[in-house]
C-alpha cells in the first residue's frame, strides 16, 4: 500500500443497502436475522460433521469446510454492515476497508473452488464408486482443501494490494455496504486500466475454471446415472448430489447474473443486490439445503439434539 495515500484518504463512507432513514431499523432487523440463521446453520454443520461417526466421509469433510467458508464470508461483511444501519456516521477506516476486502476475496474465491471440489467428489462417488476411498483419500482431501484456501489467499493478497496501491484523493464515499473492488476502483483518481483488466481476467478465469470442473463432473454423473438399469439406483445417485446441485445453481446463477449483464443495464446498485445474495443469503441457505435434503445430516442432528453429551464425547 502506498503510504502517501493515507494523507489523502484515511477513511471511507459506506452508503449501505439503502439511503432511506426510515428503512435502517427494519433492514437492521432483517439482516440481523439472516446473520443469526447463517451463524447457527453453519456452526451446526461444522459441529455435526465433527462429532457424528456417520458424517466422517470425504463428502462431509468438504461440506464442513464449505460451512466454514460461508460463516467466514458472512462474518467479514455482516457485523460492520449491521452497525452501520444504526450509526449516524457510516465510516470504515482505510486499513479496516483493506482488511474487509482481503477477507471477502479469500472466502468468495475459496467458495467457488470448494463447490468445484465437491462436484469432483460426487463424480468419483457415483462414476467410480469402487475406487472412491482410494481416489478421494484423506490425504487427497486435505490437499484439495489446502490448495483451495491457498489460492483464495493468494488472489486476495494480489488484488487487495492492487486496489490499495491506487490513489484516493477525491471522494471517499463507497456506493456499497462493504469494501468491494468495483466501487473502490470507481473512486480512484489514479489510472485504473491495468487493475480493471487484471480483475476482469482473474474473475473470468476463476469463474470459468471452477464452473468447467462442475459442469464436466455433472455431465459425467448424468451419463453414469442414465446408464444405470435400476430405478432405485438412479434415485439414490440423484439424491446424493441433489443438494450440491442446488447450492451450485444458486451460487453460480447469482455470479452469472452479476457478470453477464449488458453494459447498459449494469450498475453499482445492481451489484449491491447481487452481493447481498452471495455474501449473506447464500451462506444462510446452504446449511438448509444440505440438512433438509440429506438423511444422514438430519439423523445426526436428531441424535445430537437427543443426546448432545454423548456426541461431544466423540470429539
Amino acid at each position: 500500500m502506498a503510504p502517501g495515500n493515507m494523507t489523502q484518504v484515511t477513511e471511507f463512507i459506506l452508503i449501505g443497502v439503502s439511503h432511506c432513514p426510515e428503512l435502517q431499523v427494519p433492514l437492521f432487523l432483517i439482516f440481523l436475522g439472516i446473520y443469526v440463521l447463517t451463524a447457527m446453520g453453519n456452526l451446526g454443520i461444522i459441529t455435526l460433521t465433527s462429532v457424528d461417526p456417520r458424517l466422517q466421509t470425504p463428502m462431509y469433510f468438504f461440506l464442513q469446510h464449505l460451512a466454514l467458508i460461508n460463516l467466514g464470508n458472512s462474518t467479514v461483511i455482516a457485523p460492520k454492515m449491521l452497525s452501520n444501519f444504526l450509526a449516524q456516521k457510516k465510516t470504515i477506516s482505510y486499513y479496516a476497508c483493506a482488511t474487509q476486502l482481503a477477507g471477502f476475496l479469500v472466502f468468495i474465491v475459496s467458495e467457488a473452488f470448494m463447490l468445484a471440489v465437491m462436484a469432483y467428489d460426487r463424480y468419483v462417488a457415483i462414476c467410480i464408486p469402487l475406487r472412491y476411498l482410494v481416489v478421494v483419500s484423506r490425504r487427497v482431501c486435505l490437499l484439495l482443501v489446502s490448495l483451495t484456501y491457498l489460492y483464495g489467499l493468494f488472489t486476495s493478497i494480489v488484488f487487495t494490494l492492487c486496489v490499495f496501491s491506487l490513489s484516493f484523493c477525491s471522494s471517499n464515499v463507497v456506493n456499497h455496504f462493504y469494501c468491494d473492488i468495483t466501487p473502490l476502483v470507481a473512486l480512484s483518481c489514479s489510472d485504473t486500466y491495468v487493475t480493471e483488466i487484471l480483475v476482469f481476467l482473474s474473475a473470468g478465469t476463476n469463474l470459468i475454471s471452477s464452473m468447467t470442473i462442475v459442469v464436466v463432473s455433472y455431465f459425467n454423473i448424468v451419463l453414469s446415472i442414465l446408464r444405470m438399469r435400476s430405478s432405485e439406483g438412479r434415485k439414490k445417485a440423484f439424491s446424493t448430489c441433489g443438494s450440491h446441485m442446488m447450492a451450485v445453481t444458486v451460487f453460480y446463477g447469482t455470479l452469472l447474473f452479476m457478470y453477464l449483464q449488458p453494459g447498459t443495464n449494469h450498475s453499482l446498485d445492481t451489484d449491491k443486490m447481487a452481493s447481498v445474495f452471495y455474501t449473506l443469503v447464500i451462506p444462510m441457505l446452504n446449511p438448509m439445503i444440505y440438512s433438509l435434503r440429506n438423511k444422514n445430516v438430519k439423523a445426526a442432528l436428531k441424535s445430537f439434539m437427543t443426546n448432545p453429551c454423548h456426541s461431544c464425547k466423540l470429539l
